[in-house]
C-alpha cells in the first residue's frame, strides 16, 4: 500500500509544516505514529470553525492516514516510553523550537547512539545553525524574513501575505523530500542522519526568479500583481463577465494570442516584437490586452485560446476549484469516516504511482485514539502501559474508540 509501506514513522509535530511532511509520508504508505502533547493535543484541534461534532476541519485535513498517541514528556516514564519507541523506529519528525528536544534528552545526538540508523527531521523556523537557531518561526514572519510579503499584491501597495501558509508547507514538502532522500541512503549505507530544513529556507526557495534577477544585475523586482517579472504577457485578465489567466509568453504563443484576439497590429508593433520589448513596453500591452478581452466573457475567450493552444485557464474561487472536473479526474477529493464527525472530505494525495499506489486510507485520529494499541506493538504491556496513564504520562481514548 503506497512506495514507503513498511516505514516507521514518529511524528512529534503540530500544526502545519510538520504534519505536511508526515502526511505526505503516510499517504505514499508509511505507518506515521503522531505523538499528541497533554493535556489538550496539536493546536489544530482548536482552529474552529468549522467544526463537525467536535472535530477541527483543519485538524482532519493534515493529519488522515495517521494513528495517534498522546505523551507528556515532561514526565519522565513518558520520555522513557518514547526513546523506547525511537529504539524501534525508522524516522523522527519534529517542529519544536531548535533545543526543545535536546532539553529533554531525545535530541538528535542522543538518539543516534542509540539508534544509528535513525532519521531526524527538525523543521524549525530558522534552521538549527546561525544567528536566528534559536528563536521560534511562524509562516507570517518567515513569508516577511523571505522577501515573499515584498514581491506579492499590487504595484505600490502594502506588503502582502500570500494567502496559504506557503513558508509552512512548503517546509513540509522539503522535509518528507529529504527524509526519502536520507532513506535512500540508509538503504545503501544502514547509517540514518539528521534532515534540517527550515519556514525560512522554504519561503528563500519560492524567490527563485526574483533572487536571480537581483543577483544578476542588482535590480530589485516589487510586487507585480499576477504578472510575471520575466516575460509577458503572463498574467490575469479582467473579461466582460470576470477574470481569466493568460500565458502567452514565448513569441509563438504571443502570435496566437493575437490572432485569437484579431489584432495583427499587435503581433507587429515594435513595442511588442519580442519578450523584451514586451517586458520595456508591459503597462501599454497589458492596456491594449485589457481592451480587447473585455469585449468578450470568460468562457468565450477561454473556448478560442483553447482551440488556438494558447495556455489559458479560469481564475477560480477555492469552491469552484473542488468542484472543478478536472480536480476531480485526478482524485483530488477523498471522503473517510471519522467515527465522531462522520463522512469528512478532504484533499488528496497529489503524487500518483503506476506500481504502488498512494491514497487516503483512514480519517485523522482521535486524541489518545491508538495509545495503547500503539505501546502494545512497541512491546510494551498491558500493565506497563496502565501504569503511563495512571501517572499521567500519556492519555489514552476510551477502549471503544482503539479499534480502528
Amino acid at each position: 500500500m503506497g512506495p514507503l509501506s513498511g516505514l516507521k514513522v514518529l511524528e512529534l509535530a503540530h500544526i502545519m509544516s510538520g504534519p505536511t511532511a508526515g502526511m505526505l509520508l503516510a499517504d505514499l504508505g508509511a505507518d506515521v505514529i503522531k505523538v499528541e502533547k497533554v493535556p489538550d493535543g496539536d493546536d489544530t484541534r482548536r482552529f474552529t470553525p468549522p467544526e463537525v461534532n467536535g472535530e477541527a476541519s483543519a485538524f482532519m485535513m493534515m493529519n488522515r492516514n495517521k494513528r495517534g498517541i498522546a505523551l507528556d514528556l515532561k514526565v519522565p516514564a513518558a520520555r522513557h516510553a518514547l526513546q523506547r519507541m525511537i529504539d524501534r523506529s525508522d524516522v523522527v519528525i519534529e517542529n519544536f523550537r531548535t533545543g526543545t528536544m535536546e532539553r529533554f534528552g531525545l535530541g538528535y545526538d542522543a538518539l543516534h547512539k542509540t539508534n544509528p540508523a535513525l532519521i531526524y527531521c527538525a523543521i524549525s523556523g530558522y534552521g538549527r545553525t546561525g544567528p536566528d537557531a534559536g528563536k521560534g518561526g511562524f509562516d507570517l514572519v518567515a513569508q516577511g524574513l523571505s522577501g515573499l510579503m515584498r514581491i506579492t499584491g499590487e504595484p505600490g501597495g502594502p506588503p502582502t501575505k500570500i494567502g496559504s501558509p506557503v513558508t509552512d508547507i512548503n517546509a513540509g514538502i522539503l522535509a518528507a523530500l529529504g527524509i526519502v532522500a536520507a532513506y535512500v541512503h540508509r538503504l545503501r549505507t544502514g547509517e540514518g542522519q539528521l534532515v534540517d530544513t527550515s519556514l525560512l529556507e522554504a519561503g528563500v526557495m519560492q524567490t527563485f526568479w526574483q533572487s536571480a534577477i537581483y543577483l544578476g544585475s542588482g535590480v530589485e523586482i516589487g510586487p507585480l500583481g499576477s504578472g510575471h517579472p520575466l516575460t509577458a504577457p503572463y498574467q490575469a485578465f479582467r473579461t466582460r463577465d470576470g477574470w481569466i489567466t493568460v500565458g502567452a509568453s514565448n513569441q509563438a504563443n504571443y502570435v496566437r494570442l493575437t490572432q485569437v484576439l484579431e489584432a495583427p497590429e499587435l503581433e507587429h508593433d515594435v513595442r511588442f516584437r519580442n519578450n523584451a520589448a514586451r517586458m520595456e513596453n508591459l503597462s501599454a500591452l497589458v492596456g491594449l490586452l485589457t481592451e480587447r478581452f473585455m469585449l468578450k466573457t470568460s468562457a468565450e475567450w477561454l473556448s478560442a485560446l483553447d482551440a488556438a493552444g494558447v495556455p489559458a485557464g479560469p481564475v477560480l474561487t477555492i469552491a469552484q476549484m473542488l468542484e472543478h472536473p478536472q480536480v476531480k479526474a485526478r482524485d483530488m477529493i477523498v471522503e473517510t469516516e471519522h467515527p465522531k464527525a462522520g463522512t469528512n472530505r478532504a484533499i488528496s494525495c497529489p503524487i500518483k504511482f503506476s506500481a504502488t499506489p498512494s491514497g487516503v486510507r483512514g480519517p485523522a485520529p482521535l486524541y489518545g485514539e491508538h495509545t495503547r494499541q500503539v505501546l502494545a506493538e512497541f512491546g510494551f504491556s498491558g500493565e506497563e502501559v496502565q501504569a503511563l496513564i495512571e501517572c499521567g504520562g500519556a492519555v489514552a481514548a476510551l477502549p471503544s474508540n482503539a479499534a480502528r
